[in-house]
């Protein structure tokens, strides 16, 4: 009895590890499709590969495989002339997928005309795609997405910080260019959050250790990418911010709500720059006369009452804005898309309790993203798709990638930057 249970033991250890092993990514792996998408009316046929490249240590050990999408425009007469977009997300810690289905892709979510996902959850075309102009490759970093270590000796400390970040990413984007032969296509990189982090720093890494010089780089949603803005500039700078957040939720004055926003922000930034961010610099000095006047002005453009306003002199975090603004009425707004609105427990509080607009994106992306890569383009993985992964701890010591970027420029006249927000 005692060698059939030990047998048993055996068989049932050694079918764990195989199933273990199985749910490994592999290190090189592509899946090859074809699709047509229709851009400024006009149908765009493409080649879509869906595959796996390895990262390797500096002796040449597989240590990691990233996850990438890659879409090339078949009908292009010259491949070499023709653009390739290296495109990143954020987190740290994302997967490219809101880039992917939401943005610059030749597909995305299923929403409505207000840009609410709408069931069932799946993907459409894209008929914003940029696959017209340029060909794009979406990268998932280590632990986002299908993207794996796949060491259990590798140091974590190789992938998860801004500047090792930035150094793998930069060897494992010159090996697919070479891999693809697109040395001589303009290229470009684009990130979005804490992806403007990355390629700012990947501008000046990639043309100094790779001598690989880019055309351009967007910076979608911007981070500060290491350029710190603190005291009174950074406290009143949200303003505009709260002011457009405040517009949709109809929570300004009348003359302000029946303008376009387009003509209601240049009041609110010109009020920033030449009133606010002097009387925020006056600190304790400010007097009560003038602190009112701002109050007042600041509730205007904010949709928050003069009262809060003064009992937090003036200074009001997002955070706080958020939770704030539709307080009332019992709802909060959301971070990253303030159009989203939450129901927290209490009504009292500093801030949100959960995100309510990164609620619903991962309940409709979720399903979007899987089933578009495993049942679309029919990439068979066990592995889960991380739409955000663990890539902690994260060293943040040491950013200098907004410096890193004017020195791009500075060395290279040919690098062009687009902020977008």
């Amino acid at each position: 009895m005692k060698k059939i249970t030990l047998v048993l033991l055996i068989m049932s250890i050694s079918a764990t590890c195989l199933l273990a092993q199985e749910r490994l990514l592999a290190a090189e792996s592509a899946v090859v499709s074809n699709g047509q998408v229709t851009i400024k009316g006009k149908v765009v046929p493409y080649k879509v590969t869906a595959g796996t490249q390895p990262v390797w240590d500096k002796d040449g050990k597989v240590i990691a495989s990233l996850f990438y999408t890659y879409y090339e425009r078949t009908d292009a007469t010259d491949k070499g002339k023709r653009p390739l977009i290296m495109s990143f997300n954020g987190g740290p810690g994302s997967a490219s997928v809101w880039m992917h289905v939401a943005y610059t892709g030749p597909k995305m979510l299923n929403i409505d005309d207000e840009g609410y996902p709408v069931q069932p959850y799946g993907v459409r075309d894209n008929p914003h795609s940029v696959l017209d102009v340029a060909d794009i490759v979406f990268i998932d970093p280590v632990n986002t997405g299908f993207s794996r270590i796949l060491d259990p000796k590798a140091d974590r400390s190789t992938f998860f910080g801004v500047n090792a970040d930035i150094k793998y990413l930069a060897e494992w984007l010159n090996t697919f260019v070479s891999r693809n032969s697109r040395w001589t296509s303009p290229k470009y990189l684009i990130g979005e959050s804490y992806g403007t982090t990355r390629v700012a720093g990947l501008a000046l890494e990639l043309q100094n250790s790779h001598w690989m010089y880019l055309n351009g780089v967007i910076l979608v949603s911007p981070t500060e990418i290491g350029i710190k803005r603190e005291g009174p500039v950074s406290d009143a700078l949200s303003l505009p911010y709260f002011t457009a957040a405040a517009w949709y939720q109809k929570a300004l004055p009348p003359d302000l709500q029946q303008k376009d926003l387009d003509a209601v922000l240049p009041e609110a930034e010109a009020f920033t720059i030449n009133e606010l961010i002097p009387a925020l610099s006056k600190g304790g000095f400010i007097d009560e006369a003038e602190k009112k006047k701002i109050a007042t002005k600041m509730s205007r453009y904010s949709g928050l009452s003069e009262k809060v306003l003064l009992q937090s002199n003036l200074v009001v975090s997002p955070q706080y804005f958020w939770k704030e603004l539709l307080r009332e009425k019992g709802l909060t707004i959301g971070r990253l898309d303030s159009r989203y609105l939450g129901i927290d427990r209490m009504e009292t509080g500093d801030a949100p309790d959960y995100n309510a607009e990164l609620t619903s994106w991962l309940h409709s992306f979720t399903p979007a993203i899987n089933y578009y890569l495993r049942d679309v383009l029919k990439y068979k993985t066990d592995i889960k798709y991380n739409m955000f992964g663990d890539v902690r701890p994260w060293d943040n010591s040491n950013d200098r990638t907004g410096e890193n970027l004017r020195l791009a420029m500075a060395e290279n006249p040919y690098l062009h930057v687009m902020f977008q927000s």
